[in-house]
This record gives C-alpha cells, sequence and structure tokens, in this order.
C-alpha cells in the first residue's frame, strides 16, 4: 500500500532516501531551476519544469537528461498538463513572487512547496568528509554585502586549511556544490530574501547551520514580499537553527532583534561586528586595527589582532562598509575555528569582484567608477557616501523603493546628476524636490549601447576635476540590460570609447531640473 504523500516527503531527508518515482513540477529553468530538474532526476524522480521561458540550452539539456518541459504564461493558472502529472511535490525558483498562480494553485491543492535551498539541504549527504558527516554550512543574508562577504569568508575557509566554497545565490546553485565530487568541509551559502523566504518550512527540511549572518536591512524588494516587515521576516530566517554563532551588525539594530527573536541551537553565541571598539563577543576597530573580541578565551581583557585598515587598501577593502563586511566575515570564519593569522592571509590576497566600486578610469583629473552591483538605495547610499563631489549616474528599475530619501541625504555632494532606466519618474521628481539645485540630465534612449554611451557624455559634459562619475544606480538593471554585470560592462567600455575619442555626437539627453526645461 502506498505511503500517504507528505509521510513519504518527510522521509526525504537523505540522498540515500527512496526518491524514486516522486512527481515533481520544477518552477522556472534558470541556473536554480535546471540544477533542480538535474539534480532530481539523477535522483529518479519524474520531473516536470514548468516556466514562462528558458534558454534554448537549457530546454535542450532537459530532453538530454530526461525531464519535460512545459512552456507556460506567468500570470495563467495551472494547465491541463500540469494537472495530468498531478505533481506530489512543487520545487519553486527563487524569482517566483508567493502570489504567483501556481503557487497558489498548490496551497489551495494541498501541494507542499519548497524551494531549492530545502531541497539541497535534505540532499546535503550525497559527498561526505572524512569522518562521515556532510559538509558545514555557513549563511550569508543581508540587503548589502552579501556577495563580497561570502567569497571573503570562503577565502579565509580555505587560508585556514579548510576546504571550502562559496555558493548559493551567489551564482552556483547549492545543488551543484553537494553534488561535487570533490566535497567540502564548508560551504558559505549566500541566501537572498527570496531563498530565505521558502526556509524553514517543512520538517525534515529546517537547516541548522553552523554559523549565519544578516550583514544590515534596509528597503528592497518590497514589491515581492508586500511589506517591509515581511521582507525583514525572511531575512531573519537565516538565524533559525544555528549552532554556534549569529553574527549581527551593531550599526544596525534590526539585525540584532533578528537575532534576539531566532530559535537557534544551545549553546549559540550571539556576536557582533562594527566600525568602532568592540565590547565582549564582539568584532570591531580599535585605532585603524581589526580585532576580535569574541573568540578567545581572555575576551573579558584581551583582543586579537586580525588586520588593519591599512591593510585592506590594497584589497579595495577600505571603504566604512566593506571594514564592516570584512568583520562579518571574520567572525563567521573564526566561528568555524580559522586562527587569526590565516585570517589576516586571507585579507592581504582577496581581490574584490568586478561592478563593485571598481575603478575605471581616471582622466583629467576625473574617477570613473563602477558600482553597478549597488541594484538598492542602501547599496547606492554606502558608494556615495566614499566621494566628496559626485556626478551620479542612476535609476532603472527601482523595485518599489522610494529613492527621495537617498536624494536628499546627498544632495550636497553632487555635481550633478545622469538619470536612465524605465522608472525615471519618481526618481526624477526626487531630484526636483529635495536637490532643485542638482542639474539633472535624463537619458532618453531605449537600446542599452546608446543609453550608457549617451550618460557617459553626459557625465563628462559637466564632470570637473576631483569629481567621481559613479554608476551607482539604486535600482536594478532588467530594464535596459542583462543584469547588473552587463550594465556595469556597458559603462565601462562607454567610458573607454569616451576617454579615446571615439564615441559618437548622437546624444539623446534631455537637460532637466537646474537649468533645464
Amino acid at each position: 500500500m502506498d505511503q500517504p504523500l507528505n509521510a513519504r516527503l518527510e522521509h526525504l531527508t537523505s540522498w540515500h532516501a527512496d526518491w524514486s518515482g516522486l512527481r515533481v513540477a520544477v518552477l522556472g529553468l534558470g541556473v536554480t531551476g535546471f540544477a533542480v530538474a538535474d539534480t532530481l532526476v539523477e535522483l529518479g524522480a519524474s520531473v516536470l519544469v514548468v516556466a514562462a521561458r528558458g534558454s534554448e540550452e537549457h530546454r535542450g539539456l532537459l530532453d538530454v537528461i530526461g525531464a519535460r518541459f512545459l512552456a507556460h504564461p506567468d500570470a495563467e493558472g495551472a494547465p491541463e498538463e500540469l494537472l495530468a502529472f498531478a505533481p506530489e511535490l512543487v520545487v519553486v525558483s527563487p524569482g517566483y513572487h508567493p502570489d504567483h498562480p501556481l503557487l497558489a494553485w498548490a496551497e489551495q491543492t494541498g501541494i507542499p512547496v519548497w524551494g531549492d535551498i530545502e531541497l539541497a539541504w535534505r540532499l546535503r549527504d550525497k559527498v561526505v568528509r572524512a569522518d562521515g558527516t556532510p559538509a558545514e554550512w555557513v549563511l550569508v543574508t543581508g540587503t548589502n554585502g552579501k556577495t563580497t562577504t561570502t567569497q571573503l569568508t570562503a577565502h579565509m575557509l580555505v587560508a585556514g586549511g579548510l576546504r571550502a566554497a562559496p555558493a548559493g545565490n551567489i551564482g552556483i546553485p547549492v545543488l551543484d556544490a553537494i553534488r561535487d565530487p570533490g566535497g567540502f568541509d564548508v560551504l558559505v551559502v549566500e541566501l537572498s530574501s527570496y531563498q530565505l523566504h521558502w526556509s524553514h518550512r517543512n520538517a525534515g527540511g529546517e537547516l541548522a547551520p553552523l554559523a549565519s549572518v544578516c550583514l544590515n536591512i534596509a528597503d528592497d524588494h518590497l514589491d515581492w514580499h508586500g511589506s517591509r516587515e515581511a521582507y525583514i521576516a525572511a531575512k531573519g530566517r537565516v538565524y533559525e537553527n544555528t549552532r554556534v554563532a549569529c553574527v549581527y551588525n551593531r550599526a544596525d539594530e534590526a539585525t540584532m532583534h533578528l537575532v534576539e527573536d531566532a530559535e537557534v541551537q544551545e549553546g549559540c553565541r550571539a556576536i557582533g561586528f562594527g566600525l568602532g571598539v568592540p565590547g565582549r563577543s564582539e568584532l570591531g576597530v580599535i585605532e585603524g586595527i581589526l580585532v576580535d573580541r569574541a573568540f578567545l578565551e581572555e575576551r573579558h581583557t584581551h583582543a586579537l589582532e586580525l588586520s588593519t585598515v591599512e591593510e585592506l587598501r590594497d584589497s579595495g577593502l577600505a571603504a566604512p562598509h566593506s571594514v564592516a563586511n570584512v568583520l562579518a566575515a571574520s567572525a563567521l570564519a573564526r566561528a568555524a575555528g580559522v586562527e587569526p593569522r590565516h585570517v589576516r592571509e586571507a585579507i592581504r590576497s582577496f581581490r574584490m569582484d568586478a561592478h563593485r566600486t571598481e575603478l575605471v578610469a581616471v582622466a583629467s583629473g576625473v574617477s570613473w567608477v563602477d558600482d553597478s552591483k549597488a541594484t538598492n538605495a542602501h547599496a547606492a547610499d554606502a558608494s556615495l557616501r566614499a566621494a566628496e563631489s559626485v556626478v551620479w549616474i542612476a535609476g532603472g528599475l527601482l523595485k518599489g523603493v522610494d529613492p527621495a530619501p537617498l536624494v536628499e541625504r546627498h544632495a550636497g555632494r553632487l555635481r550633478a546628476a545622469v538619470v536612465i532606466g524605465a522608472e525615471r519618474a519618481e526618481l526624477l521628481a526626487a531630484f526636483e524636490r529635495h536637490a532643485p539645485g542638482v542639474p539633472v540630465l535624463e537619458v532618453d534612449g531605449s537600446e542599452t549601447v546608446d543609453v550608457m554611451s549617451a550618460a557617459v557624455r553626459a557625465a563628462a559634459s559637466v564632470a570637473q576635476p576631483g569629481d567621481v562619475v559613479l554608476l551607482a544606480p539604486a535600482a536594478a538593471s532588467m530594464d535596459q540590460f542583462t543584469d547588473y554585470a552587463d550594465r556595469g560592462r556597458r559603462f565601462a567600455e562607454a567610458v573607454r570609447r569616451h576617454l579615446e575619442g571615439g564615441d559618437g555626437d548622437d546624444d539623446p539627453t534631455l537637460p532637466t531640473g537646474a537649468g533645464g526645461a
């Protein structure tokens, strides 16, 4: 006799459990959706991938691995083919809104919904360490700084002699990482608020990380979560069931409250980090020296030196928000047993990724900086604070966040602004209201190359020696670019063309604000 549906799922908590024949509908065919489908097929499940779109490559690979694909518009309910498939489980890719018609159908029908992170946690014992246990997980979330902190933490763990890798929202699906035949001692998993929304929902799928951090909280993705409260609640899930250390930001009280409210395992410690002098069980900075007063027995009276702010300059990590990320990564690495000297070695050899406050060029006294990764107001705020006089290139998809407070906060440091993107009206209104003396140039173009070339020309027309022309859009990029990296690449290319004198004269920019119509 067949087991009841939910009872069977509750027992599927290992790679070595019996997944054969389980009917699973996978929503989405991006990098994550394909990794989910590939994993489930390897386990012997019957897989139907449902998506509004999918690359030719992924669709072709589904045929190769033995999964089916069903093209289905996002706005419509469950199609006949999905109903006939009668899935026992739905695994959803991170981008799907909680109120998506197919998720509403699954809820009404009583079909359990998992995210890719829950599935990966259940399957983490495919490759085990020498002692027979799966790799430890260290979790990283926050509105900004996640990727740098994730990469830096993994770098520190490797410097300490551990087999470690970054995974998750950073671009390497966790399901690919857990299936790597070489295996790892620790996975450092970057989690978006989307992924956290689907975590800790089902018995057997609740993560229990060694250490976890929420770096900061600022308004972002409010259109997806529906409210600030729901967004914060999703971020807070990173701390649930943590075993050794919940790391929080002393400068962001919300992260401390998330730790206080979390259900953690007995013996787990709260570890703070911040740019000031640290108290006990904290990491901080004393006279330019990064120190640890958390992971040593004599923390009441002593501190361990980890690095210096001067050393961070060589790694491109000396900006205040980057120093905070270094401290957070150090806390996570120390929680995993990495010695201070290895933390220091890792900091010295680490280099930032592209499109994160990356200096593209300096010419005629003007610095051109690519921070395309600043896809929200909080990240753009950190970039703007690092310069005294800025020509700011901003705009894109605002994701439901009001840009007015950011404009008001930095009006005094702006030489001018260049506004791009589809959702320009709110940004232009913010400049008109809160920075009426700042010249604003609006780029009116639909082709991506023309948009960025026009933005660079507009910025060059107003920049003066000593200025920083800063691409920190405070918005997502998908209205005019493939992603933030594409936006940053096109900016760098446009800057180089302009400085080499190869840029055209056709300039679709409209002056507005001060000095404009």
